[in-house]
């Protein structure tokens, strides 16, 4: 039978470690905590520039609907001037007369 290894260690230097090593831990999780709120307030950001960019895109959407609006009634004028003339000159011809040569 093989005979057991024994190793002596001292308790404080184990304990002293360990203790290192979890302060590196908080500090990292501390730098990580910081990070995430840099994150939020980032976002925040964004999303107060999206709802800005969201009323510039409304107000851009309304006055596009004016302007559709108002090609649509100056086609139908140009319509209603084109109709006059046209009328206009069928009446000339009518009551003048056809021009003779």
């Amino acid at each position: 039978m093989p005979t057991p290894t024994i190793i002596e260690i001292d308790l404080r230097e184990v304990l002293a470690e360990m203790n290192k090593k979890l302060d590196r831990i908080d500090d990292n999780i501390s730098g990580l905590k910081d990070g995430i709120n840099g994150l939020k307030v980032e976002l925040a950001d964004v999303k107060g520039d999206i709802k800005a960019l969201d009323g510039k895109v409304s107000s851009l959407d309304k006055r596009l609907e004016k302007v559709e609006g108002s090609q649509n009634r100056q086609i139908w004028a140009l319509i209603g001037i084109l109709f006059t003339a046209i009328l206009g000159v069928v009446i000339r011809f009518v009551l003048m007369g056809l021009p003779t040569t």
